[in-house]
């Protein structure tokens, strides 16, 4: 079903000037959204690496353990092959969950208040 309406009309945006980026990104709200966005990425991050690792190094160097049978045709490998893709889409939801509950707010408030002019 197509509408006639017009678009709605665009709100007029205060483009920043270098000085104010500057100053936002020396200020404390600023250095604060950083730190909740390193606190959360930096550590998953190097876990999520380390866990990768570990199981790239198991598959070549531990093939016994891994070539063990748990059950039927299914083996440690697959099992912690299967693992690595469950931990991404758990780290991505963890992620996704703690922007929205922390950072989002912040980001938005400094955005806000650098397009606003104030």
């Amino acid at each position: 079903m197509a509408t006639d309406a017009p678009p709605p009309a665009k709100a007029e945006h205060h483009l920043p000037s270098p000085e104010e980026f500057a100053a936002v990104h020396e200020s404390a709200e600023f250095a604060e959204l950083r730190r909740s966005y390193r606190s959360f990425a930096f550590p998953l991050t190097v876990g999520f690496i380390t866990w990768y690792l570990l199981y790239v190094l198991l598959s070549n160097y531990a093939g016994d353990f891994m070539g063990t049978k748990l059950f039927g045709n299914i083996n440690v490998a697959f099992v912690l092959g299967v693992a690595q893709f469950v931990t991404t889409f758990l780290i991505a939801w963890w992620y996704s969950k703690h922007a929205a509950a922390k950072l989002d707010p912040k980001a938005e408030a400094i955005k806000s208040r650098m397009e606003g002019g104030a």
